[in-house]
């Protein structure tokens, strides 16, 4: 921010950054969903067997590229728990934030969670329990909300306070002289 009033450059690009990084994982965790499938063995033991759990790592990994760039954010602001608000009300990323990193972390752990083995299923219609469509590009969306917030919070933050700096470095001698009578 500095004595130019402008906001910084170089946070814009390393919140837009994170946040795009969070998407790309997000979106990558929701192409590699965990899938089963059922197998009888020789032992007529049925019991799923799970492709790869890469998209959890994907989902954790969203989570934190998400968690790193709006802590960034929030650290720069001094915004939440770093210090004073700027105004009453505050960002309004926190709640994009919230609903996109419940969703990221929702997903990583039910995509974790893998029924293994199942001994003799009678059920003619039973599947091997997986995560539903859409959890990851949820988080995904609001994700973006959140960046998209996330640079406007910082602009408007980035001006408000280069507005209050100008005014006090304006003020340094009175117009008009204000003199105690005796």
């Amino acid at each position: 921010m500095g004595d130019t009033g402008k906001s910084s450059i170089l946070v814009h690009i390393l919140v837009v950054a994170l946040c795009l990084a969070a998407f790309g994982f997000a979106i990558a965790a929701e192409r590699r969903r965990s899938t089963g499938s059922i197998v009888t063995d020789s032992s007529n033991t049925t019991f799923c067997v799970y492709d790869s759990d890469i998209a959890t790592g994907y989902g954790v990994g969203a989570f934190l590229f998400l968690l790193s760039g709006h802590s960034l954010l929030m650290g720069v602001t001094r915004c939440m728990c770093f210090g004073a608000p700027l105004a009453p009300g505050g960002s309004r990323a926190w709640i994009t934030f919230a609903i996109a990193e419940a969703c990221l972390i929702a997903g990583a752990t039910k995509n974790a969670y893998h029924t293994k083995y199942r001994d003799m299923v009678y059920a003619g219609n039973w599947t091997c329990q997986s995560l539903r469509k859409g959890v990851f590009i949820a988080g995904a969306v609001f994700v973006v909300f959140t960046m998209i917030l996330d640079v406007y919070f910082y602009m408007y933050y980035a001006k408000a306070t280069s507005q209050a700096a100008k005014k006090i470095s304006s003020k340094s001698t009175p117009s008009v002289g204000m003199t105690g009578y005796a």
